[in-house]
């Protein structure tokens, strides 16, 4: 089946098998994560749970693997099993940890644990400007782009 999704793949010299010779490359990487994406948004956690475990082994240590999974499980309903999902999970770096961090901060606040939602966002707002920190600073309400501000008349209906 991934020969007729990518093209016939020869195994490298050298290799044991096809299987261990396959690479994804960034646009398959890209097209698969997308797809997950929607069955996630449509909540079919069967497909969205085999396209992002086999992105978690294509790309060990990323984020968006894991987020993918949990955003599935999220709209299943399954909130808690997402934020304990996002609790285990350790990003490569510390811009994706705090990614993963603000994802499971939401993941707590679905699965109605506000105060430990709280305390999670807030440790990742603070880590700079990152797409996480950016996140969990919105979630909080904190971020300017997401907050009315008094100075602004027309927003808030005084003219």
């Amino acid at each position: 089946m991934i020969d007729s999704l990518f093209g016939a793949q020869r195994p490298a010299s050298g290799a044991v098998s096809e299987e261990t010779a396959f690479v994804l490359e960034a646009d398959d990487v890209r097209l698969l994560t997308e797809v997950g994406f929607l069955a996630a948004a449509s909540g079919d956690l069967a497909r969205t749970r085999a396209i992002f475990t086999a992105l978690q082994l294509a790309r060990p240590g990323r984020a968006f693997p894991r987020i993918g999974l949990a955003v599935g499980l999220m709209n299943a309903g399954r909130a808690s099993e997402a934020a304990h999902l996002l609790g285990e999970s350790v990003g490569e770096n510390a811009e994706e940890q705090t990614l993963l961090d603000a994802w499971r901060g939401l993941a707590l606040q679905l699965a109605g644990h506000g105060a430990e939602s709280r305390r999670v966002l807030e440790d990742a707002a603070q880590t700079g400007d990152t797409e996480g920190a950016r996140l969990a600073r919105g979630l909080l309400g904190q971020d300017d782009r997401m907050t009315v501000r008094d100075d602004d008349s027309e927003l808030n209906g005084r003219n």
